[in-house]
């Protein structure tokens, strides 16, 4: 791309909700925030371009933000270059034409990569020295691993990143079926401290979703500190000596043991594949995948497809290969709520793409309202109402009109094929399990080549799969889209505590539990990043909330060394009354509901995954944690080593 694209072309198609703001930045003068030049508000969560503003004056807007951004590339500094709280709020609601509460003030800095105003009087992080030698061990080499190894840079404590694939990426290395991508626009599904990467597709595929992680851990000076193909096997805590020892299987097969200060799992939740329980699974004799470990070889050109499962992954893959596939016999385990992908593969246009990795502050506030449009504006409607009367369908009157959008939708999509409709509309409320983006489902479903299992999969033969109303089907392909192990973090590792108790042992199999979703009691020196209770289900950015989650350990550290302390563990009452307020809250809220199973629970029902609080809630749980709700232990002898 051309690195000297015209200023004019760019910002003759740029978003002028975030080229207002951009504005006053720039230039001082807040009059952009005021009538005549305030937008519209937008419909459900479209990037809403022209601001729903008469021409004239978008053309008057546009001129404007075309001087000053020519002023600042000749030198003219920014006349705001760093934003109060309140002038934040207050932009981001002329941007997005709602009410932007104060209390996203702190959380609104730290999204635009600035620090919190209540930081100002925080001791400095030089005065948090780690002892001579501290270390730390971080377990994945994914998206968290990365964001804590920038953490534990700033901090000046030497660490190992522990990899056991080939290349670091996490999920985004595993992951390769046809059609893998992301639901969460590219600009928000990023590092804030990485955020210049040139994004060729508002929503991005796996290669590139790659390729950001890998470059960012280049970039940011991560890569040389993991170590690839290296297994953890199990991690006990040595009380004598306030340390953790890590037992790994190295690239060359040999087993060894490292000593690390602080442990940090980064391992993630979509590690583990999960096969479906139909009988005869093992019989068959053709090609058989998970979507979860594709293998690269593996060509559905002219075959016969069965794809058991019709989640995330099925909704993705089965739109990317019927083009290429003979057949395509979808086995559906339940209906599943799906929302229109407005840019779904809709690549940006390179004027933009200039405007967006050239102007920091355009960038900024076109990612400030993705956080926005992303965030916490479902929480509400996700609670029951005692008096609905209605609520084997939904939760509340909210909730009924979303129901009634997404049929609209779904019959929309259908088009002639209105036989499917019973087959694929869910009974269960909107937002009950997760909502599902539509990358061409119903389009594929109508074609004559693609069938519809509504009631599963029965039973699988040599070369056949029998579907739940007995109908045997031939195949050549048998795709398992039946997602991870969600519920039991930290699975794949065998983690000892203080009192010998295994982390499975302390959780019970598949009840994690965590405060704050990162550390817990017994497990001294251990933090746990996307851990229990912590992806926002209502909507919001991993990479957000990660974030929130990476800054909180390295605080705990900061006060850590300043306390002179060996060891900090989560007490007991803290960690516990969380998690009852956690569970209280859970029982309100749609992914309590008995209409539907979910992964989002454990097989006693409770959920595990998702967080039952608005974000900006959580943001401020974050911040007001410190050391008081830890059993801290003075420091003894001397830090360990990682041999």
């Amino acid at each position: 791309m051309d690195a000297g694209a015209p200023v004019d072309e760019a910002v003759a198609i740029a978003n002028i909700p975030s080229l207002l703001p951009m504005l006053v930045q720039l230039g001082g003068d807040e009059r952009w925030l005021e009538a005549p030049y305030r937008p519209t508000r937008a419909r459900g969560m479209s990037d809403h371009d022209d601001a729903g503003l008469p021409p004239e004056v978008q053309q008057e807007i546009r001129d404007a933000a075309a001087d000053a951004i020519t002023a600042w590339l000749g030198g003219r500094p920014p006349a705001i270059p760093e934003p109060s709280e309140a002038l934040l709020v207050r932009m981001l609601s002329v941007s997005m034409a709602q009410d932007v509460p104060a209390e996203y003030g702190p959380m609104l800095r730290q999204v635009f990569g600035l620090p919190a105003e209540q930081d100002a009087d925080r001791p400095a992080p030089a005065d948090a020295v780690p002892p001579p030698g501290f270390r730390a061990i971080v377990v994945g080499a994914g998206a968290s691993g990365i964001a804590i190894g920038v953490e534990l840079a700033r901090l000046g404590v030497e660490y190992t990143i522990l990899e056991k694939a080939d290349a670091v990426g996490g999920t985004w290395w595993r992951n390769r079926y046809p059609g893998c991508g992301v639901d969460t626009p590219s600009h928000l599904y990023s590092y804030s401290f990485y955020d210049t990467y040139d994004w060729p597709a508002y929503f991005s595929l796996r290669d590139t979703l790659h390729d950001y992680f890998e470059s960012a851990a280049t970039d940011l000076g991560v890569r040389p500190r993991v170590r690839l193909r290296t297994e953890v096997l199990a991690a006990q805590w040595d009380e004598p000596a306030q340390s953790w020892e890590v037992d790994v299987r190295g690239a060359d097969g040999a087993a060894r043991t490292l000593r690390a200060d602080v442990l940090i799992s980064a391992v993630g939740a979509f590690a583990r594949p999960v096969w479906p329980d139909v009988p005869g699974l093992d019989t068959f004799a053709g090609e058989r995948a998970h979507t979860g470990d594709w293998p690269e070889d593996l060509d559905v050109t002219g075959k016969r497809v069965a794809v058991i499962g019709n989640g995330a992954s099925a909704m993705q893959v089965v739109p990317a290969i019927v083009r290429d596939a003979a057949e395509v016999h979808v086995y559906q385990r339940s209906p599943q709520w799906i929302v229109p992908f407005e840019k779904f593969q809709t690549p940006v246009p390179d004027p933009l793409r200039w405007l967006l990795t050239t102007v920091p502050l355009y960038r900024l506030w076109y990612r400030l309202r993705l956080f926005w449009n992303f965030n916490d504006k479902l929480h509400p409607t996700l609670q029951r109402d005692p008096a609905w009367p209605h609520p084997e369908r939904s939760l509340n009157e909210v909730n009924d009109r979303h129901r009634e959008f997404f049929t609209r939708y779904i019959e929309g999509e259908l088009g002639d094929r209105q036989d499917l409709l019973p087959k694929v509309l869910p009974t269960y409320p909107p937002y009950g399990k997760r909502m599902l983006f539509d990358n061409g489902w119903y389009r594929a479903l109508r074609r004559d080549d693609v069938t519809l299992a509504a009631d599963g999969a029965a039973e699988v033969r040599p070369h056949a799969v029998v579907a739940g109303d007995g109908v045997e089907r031939e195949v050549d392909v048998l795709v398992a889209a039946t997602g991870f192990d969600v519920v039991r973090f930290l699975g794949s590792m065998e983690v000892r505590g203080r009192s010998g108790r295994t982390i499975r042992e302390i959780w019970d199999d598949d009840d994690a539990q965590a405060y704050l979703g990162t550390v817990v009691p017994d497990l001294p020196n251990f933090f746990c990043l996307y851990g229990p209770n912590l992806q926002p289900g209502h909507g919001g950015s991993f990479i957000v909330v990660l974030e929130q989650q990476t800054g909180y350990v390295r605080r705990m550290l900061e006060e850590m060394f300043r306390a002179g302390a060996g060891s900090i563990e989560c007490r007991r009452d803290v960690h516990d009354a969380y998690n009852a307020e956690v569970d209280a809250a859970h029982a309100s809220m749609v992914w309590t509901h008995p209409g539907m199973s979910t992964y989002y629970r454990n097989a006693r029902g409770r959920v595990t995954v998702n967080s039952p609080f608005r974000n900006v809630d959580f943001h401020h749980f974050m911040r007001a944690s410190g050391l008081d709700d830890y059993v801290v232990e003075p420091r003894r002898g001397s830090a360990a080593e990682v041999a």
